[in-house]
């Protein structure tokens, strides 16, 4: 019978990427600068869940490394 998963440490990620203390979170404001795109459209890709947030009280906060995933994964090659 298989054991139930443990719980990640505090401060830590599920998946154990990095520690909560080092993961740097951008407003959606800042996330629109470096995507050069409007806040409606963070917002847009948020509720979609194609881009992860935190809320926070009433507004959104990006994990930085979330943005050039993102990015990454979203970038198209042209002939």
């Amino acid at each position: 019978m298989p054991s139930a998963p443990t719980p990640s440490p505090r401060g830590s990620t599920p998946r154990g990427d990095r520690p909560l203390s080092e993961v740097v979170f951008l407003t959606v404001a800042e996330v629109a600068a470096v995507m050069r795109v409007s806040k409606m459209t963070v917002y847009r890709l948020v509720h979609a869940g194609e881009l992860p947030a935190v809320k926070v009280g009433r507004s959104y906060r990006v994990p930085e490394q979330a943005v050039h995933d993102y990015l990454r994964g979203a970038y198209v090659e042209t002939a």
